[in-house]
C-alpha cells in the first residue's frame, strides 16, 4: 500500500520510517510539509494513505482534506495534541496517533487498514458490486420513502458524514458517507466533481470555464457544480475523443 508522509518536522518523518520498516507491506512514496506541497503530491503518487500531521506552517492537515477534490486516501493522524480527535474523526479519519507514535498503537492500526481492505476487496468480488443505470434503489429519509433509477440520480452532494441525493424533485439526506455511496455508483457514468459533490454525467447540459483553469458545469434542471483546474483536467480526458 502506498503511503504519503505529511509532517513539517524532518525528525518526526524519520521515526515514522523507521517504524514503518517493520511493515513490508506499506511502501512510502513521498514525503510533504505543507498542504500545498501535499496537494501536489497526492495528485501526482496518487496514495492510497496518508499519515497526516494537524498542525503545520501555513495551514493545518483538516484544511488539506477539505481541499482533495478526489475521493480521500485513508488517513491516520499523528500529532502531538488529543484535543484535535474529535474533529479528526469526523473526517473518517482511521485513526489518531499521538506524538511520539508508539510501535504498537501504529500496528493496531495498520491492522485495521488490512482488515479494512479486506472487507473492500471481498466486496468487490460480490457480484452488482457497482449500480448500473438501469438499476434502482430504495431511499428513505423520515416517513417519505423512493425507489429510485440510478440514472435519475443527478448529483450527490456531501453533507459531513450525511449525503444529500438529487433525483426528480426531491434531495433527501441519507446517513452515507459520499464517499461510501461513490463506490456503489459506475465510474463510467459518474464522476467525482470536487471533494463534496459527485454528478451524473448523462445529467450535464452545458459547461464554461471557470476561475483558474477550472470549469463550470451545468447539470439539467438548473444546478451549478465547479471543477477545480485538476478535475477539470481529469474531466476533459475523460470525455475528449
Amino acid at each position: 500500500m502506498k503511503a504519503l508522509l505529511i509532517d513539517d518536522e524532518r525528525l518526526a518523518r524519520n521515526e515514522l520510517r523507521r517504524l514503518l520498516a517493520a511493515h513490508k507491506d506499506i511502501e512510502i512514496v513521498g514525503e510533504a510539509t505543507d498542504v500545498e506541497d501535499a496537494l501536489d503530491k497526492v495528485a501526482a503518487l496518487k496514495p492510497e494513505l496518508l499519515f497526516l500531521d494537524v498542525q503545520m506552517p501555513g495551514a493545518d492537515g483538516f484544511s488539506l482534506l477539505e481541499r482533495l477534490e478526489s475521493a480521500l486516501p485513508a488517513v491516520i493522524f499523528t500529532t502531538a495534541y488529543d484535543e484535535f480527535a474529535v474533529k479528526a474523526f469526523e473526517f473518517n479519519a482511521l485513526d489518531y496517533l499521538l506524538k511520539p507514535v508508539d510501535p504498537n498503537r501504529l500496528a493496531a492500526s495498520l491492522e485495521k487498514l488490512r482488515l479494512r481492505a479486506s472487507a473492500g476487496a471481498a466486496g468487490d468480488a460480490a457480484p452488482r458490486t457497482r449500480l448500473s443505470l438501469d438499476d434502482k434503489v430504495f431511499v428513505r429519509e423520515g416517513d417519505h420513502c423512493w425507489f429510485v433509477p440510478v440514472r435519475n440520480i443527478r448529483l450527490l452532494e456531501s453533507e459531513g458524514n450525511y449525503t444529500r441525493v438529487h433525483f426528480d424533485d426531491n434531495k433527501p439526506q441519507l446517513f452515507r458517507s459520499l464517499t461510501a455511496m461513490e463506490e456503489r455508483l459506475d465510474p463510467k457514468h459518474f464522476f467525482r466533481a470536487n471533494r463534496k459533490q459527485v454528478i451524473n454525467l448523462a445529467w450535464v447540459e452545458g459547461i464554461e470555464p471557470w476561475f483558474s483553469g477550472g470549469l463550470l458545469v451545468r447539470l439539467k434542471g438548473g444546478l451549478k457544480v465547479e471543477l477545480s483546474r485538476r478535475q477539470a483536467q481529469d474531466f476533459r480526458d475523460r470525455m475528449s475523443l
